[in-house]
């Protein structure tokens, strides 16, 4: 089978996505590519050589070690991983009930406001949309607990190769960091089911990161172009393959760009109605919200798009590349979140307006 079949799958998707049509036109290009996160937690890259020579009992010790390791990290991540569940429903509780008690406490700051001022803001309709959705709630203390898991798969990435770990070392934390990547795909896709416009906005990652979003998360052309230069030297092979699925992937991202284009002129239609029709109005309420269902879609293709380049790149790539690549995919992450935290926490006196001296 063609590894790069579901690229070609997708860049049909900007020329049959027809917003004329209505409904059934706008969902069904996201049937083209299957996009079930389930069943794909199992990641196998490269496969590891056999190591031979006189120190194959030393190398079998330190593997037999390193698996007791992994292992041990494993069962304590799941057990970890159960005890954040059990105070996942108390803590969203109680975060649900103190976001609530802000939003009435804002309603009360701006009637305040307005008898003072002598218009008294009627502010009933903000209910519908200052509601707490549950589902995003979990979904970002998920993402936190994601990200400080990521930091630690960094560091053991980078121990091994401080310590020359061996090749079947290198091969079981690439497949962990990959299972890592697809945990991260679906929680999103639970995510996206609760409120699709709150994880396609990008507002559970940094602002820094949002300067960089697509369609939910990053481009993975631009991931390839970030980690290729950490991957030489290059067999001609591997850059062959490399340009092939950079290529399928810019294409894959390009059809789904065109079809969101046209999915959102077709809301701006919907919502551009002639004011003298408002008996209408409920009907094209109604077929904006559907339309709202399509998006859904758009992100599940996006997100399958960059886990189905993460694998076909790990499957080009040699066992030791392909840790590189990952560390230095975890790496760019971590520092977009560093800078961002830097720049929001720097002193006031750099963001004030300079004294102008004669």
């Amino acid at each position: 089978m063609d590894i790069y079949e579901p690229f070609q799958q997708v860049s049909m998707w900007g020329d049959s996505f027809k917003v004329e049509g209505g409904l059934n036109s706008i969902a069904s290009p996201m049937l083209l590519v299957n996009t079930s996160m389930e069943n794909k937690s199992e990641f196998i890259p490269h496969e590891p050589r056999d190591s031979s020579g006189a120190d194959q009992e030393t190398t079998n010790k330190d593997d037999s070690k390193v698996l007791r390791r992994l292992a041990q990290n494993r069962e304590a991540a799941r057990k970890s991983r159960l005890r954040k569940k059990a105070y996942v429903q108390q803590l969203e509780t109680s975060r649900l009930k103190l976001m609530q008690l802000e939003i009435e406490i804002g309603r009360a700051r701006k009637q305040l406001q307005g008898m003072y001022t002598g218009n008294a803001l009627d502010t009933s309709f903000m209910g519908s949309s200052e509601t707490i959705n549950p589902g995003v709630v979990a979904f970002e203390i998920e993402y936190g607990n994601w990200v400080e898991e990521q930091h630690r798969w960094n560091e053991e990435l980078r121990n091994a190769f401080q310590t020359n770990a061996s090749e079947v070392q290198l091969h079981l934390v690439v497949q962990s960091v990959l299972n890592h990547y697809s945990d991260l795909f679906r929680m999103k896709a639970d995510a996206a089911k609760a409120d699709v416009l709150y994880l396609i906005s990008g507002v559970w990652k940094t602002s820094l990161e949002r300067l960089f979003l697509w369609i939910g998360g990053s481009r993975p052309s631009q991931l390839l172009n970030l980690i290729l230069p950490q991957l030489e030297p290059l067999t001609d092979q591997q850059i062959a393959s490399i340009n092939k699925l950079r290529l399928s992937s810019q294409q894959a991202e390009d059809a789904l760009s065109q079809g969101l284009d046209k999915l959102q002129q077709s809301l701006v239609q919907d919502m551009a109605v002639d004011p003298l029709t408002a008996a209408n109005h409920g009907f094209q309420m109604a077929i904006a919200l559907e339309k709202f269902e399509g998006l859904e879609g758009f992100v599940s293709q996006a997100d399958h798009l960059r886990q189905q380049t993460l694998i076909h790149m790990s499957r080009i790539l040699s066992t030791h590349q392909a840790a590189r690549g990952l560390l230095a995919l975890g790496e760019y992450f971590h520092r977009l979140r560093t800078l961002c935290s830097l720049w929001t926490s720097r002193p006031c006196d750099s963001i004030m307006s300079p004294k102008i001296t004669p």
